[in-house]
């Protein structure tokens, strides 16, 4: 079992419902919980089914230089990229 926390931004009510059923909402879009990798995995593939236009960060706990891993759905402004195997998140320019 691994600490997972999962942001949303305007993803549907029927994806929100599912992620309280496995994760705790401590603010609006933000769950948090302590599953394990299967329950991860399985809620990264109701994300990829439901989020439609909104996007998703889901980040957990795990054994590496940062101590977490993440992943990200969806267009937005910060897109992760592996740097000599740290994961940073490298910000693209706004759309005008």
């Amino acid at each position: 079992m691994s600490m997972l926390t999962v942001v949303t931004e305007a993803v549907p009510p029927r994806l929100r419902g599912r992620l309280a059923v496995w994760l705790l909402e401590v603010r609006a879009g933000v769950y948090v919980g302590d599953v394990s990798r299967r329950i991860r995995e399985m809620i990264w593939a109701q994300v990829i089914e439901l989020a439609e236009e909104g996007n998703v960060v889901m980040v957990w706990a795990t054994n590496t230089e940062s101590g977490f891993d993440f992943i990200t759905y969806g267009k937005n402004r910060r897109v992760p990229i592996d740097f000599d195997g740290l994961r940073l998140v490298r910000f693209l320019p706004q759309d005008e």
